[in-house]
């Protein structure tokens, strides 16, 4: 039994190790090739390639890198031609993958997605591509199976792997000691894992801390960096603002753990922060250009852009969302109050935190919100739980008997070649 991976996020590396791993418990015949980072070759995959290294973001970098991009392409279409794996898991990384599962369709593998990119919150056009190129979507978030089976697909929910990381972290239990032996309570603050979003948003995050600093003086400060080059960052403004703010980098699970609240920028922190149930109100800034494009141009039908709060919801679609609203009825039942802005959000993100530093039944409240989202949502296992279904699925795939391709209707001949022959496309 052989699995073709196709994965070119670092997150996306450590998803993929950890499922393999899991595979290995369900199949251990089997064996991992394909594209992916060091992660996953340590946990016994054969790397053709490793794609993590052509994570890029814009537009440019990827016109600048697509010889690579193609030469890849047809290598995996070379692999599948000549050497037909069983099937194709991809994990996120939307654009490559997508020109990955045509071809493996092209050739009558099986495609799975593991991890899929939030075609419901800015590309819903997309889902037809998911339709048309991969078998079994398996979701991280509870709402997803319902939307993609409206339109068509073959859906799943597994759970979110970022849960099975947090449970598998273990925490340096001598520097939480010191920092909860220290006076008053400690506000965390985590300005984000990319260079952008913390130039964008921290200024704006210790805007909030002076603020909170002045009505609460017994508060202490500790920010989370993601690397040494962030934290260079942090120290010159944190300096310049003459702020009391202790700077870790590596830390910020300890850190999480050990504040009684916390201001975050929108990411996918929130999960963790949900899981240990830290109070917390999340900021996400960007040019004001960039709002009118997230607004206008990608059109986000979704509630929320955070994604604990879209846990949180029945219904979290909307055509026409409003931003949030703390004095709206039903604000308290948000479990992270958020601002997606163009605009200088400190008092907001100040109020809130002021009312958990100074009123401890409401931040018990919000710790009681966050504890039963946690035992519905934040069960460790979605690697284990996905290996499950594709051996499953591949097992029941293998008792099938073999149909002579092309096996669809002759009428639909013409329609499905041209489907699966066309240019690369950005995304």
């Amino acid at each position: 039994m052989k699995i073709f991976f196709s994965v070119g996020e670092p997150s996306g590396d450590i998803h993929g190790a950890n499922l393999i791993h899991d595979l290995r418990r369900e199949m251990p015949e089997v064996e991992c090739v394909g594209y992916g980072g060091p992660m996953m070759k340590a946990a016994g995959c054969k790397l053709h390639a490793d794609l993590t290294e052509l994570a890029v973001m814009w537009f440019l970098t990827v016109f600048l890198n697509i010889h690579r991009f193609w030469r890849l392409l047809s290598e995996a279409d070379r692999y599948f031609r000549h050497h037909r794996p069983d099937a194709v898991v991809m994990i996120d990384y939307p654009g490559f993958n997508w020109w990955i599962a045509r071809r493996a369709k092209a050739h009558g593998i099986p495609v799975f997605y593991y991890g899929t990119p939030q075609l419901w919150a800015w590309a819903s056009y997309r889902v037809k591509k998911m339709r048309r190129f991969v078998d079994h979507i398996l979701c991280k978030l509870p709402f997803e199976p319902k939307w993609y089976a409206d339109r068509g697909c073959h859906a799943t929910y597994v759970g979110h792997p970022f849960f099975d990381e947090v449970e598998r972290y273990q925490l340096d239990e001598e520097f939480m000691s010191e920092q909860q032996a220290k006076e008053g309570p400690l506000v965390a603050i985590l300005p984000g894992s990319r260079g952008s979003e913390v130039t964008n948003n921290l200024r704006w995050l210790l805007k909030a801390a002076a603020i909170v600093r002045e009505r609460v003086p017994t508060a202490r400060f500790s920010l989370a960096s993601f690397k040494e080059s962030q934290a260079d960052m942090a120290r010159d403004e944190v300096e310049a603002a003459s702020l009391p703010i202790e700077i870790h980098v590596g830390r910020t699970a300890e850190i999480i753990e050990s504040a009684a609240c916390c201001m975050a920028v929108s990411g996918s922190v929130s999960l963790e922060l949900m899981q240990r149930t830290t109070p917390t109100v999340i900021l996400y800034w960007v040019n004001r250009r960039t709002m009118m494009l997230m607004k206008y141009v990608l059109r986000l039908k979704v509630k929320f852009i955070t994604l604990v709060n879209l846990m949180a919801e029945e219904e979290p679609f909307d055509d026409h969302p409003e931003p949030f609203d703390p004095t709206a009825p039903g604000a308290d039942r948000v479990p992270m109050p958020e601002y997606p802005t163009c605009e200088d959000k400190s008092e907001q993100l100040a109020a809130h935190l002021i009312t958990w530093l100074t009123d401890e039944s409401a931040r018990l409240k919000k710790v009681e919100q966050l504890t039963a989202l946690k035992k519905k949502y934040g069960a460790s296992g979605a690697s284990r739980r996905a290996a499950e279904y594709i051996a499953t699925a591949m097992r029941a795939e293998s008792k099938r008997p073999e149909v002579p391709a092309p096996h669809f209707l002759a009428t639909e001949a013409s329609d499905r070649r041209a489907d699966l022959a066309g240019p690369i496309e950005r995304s």
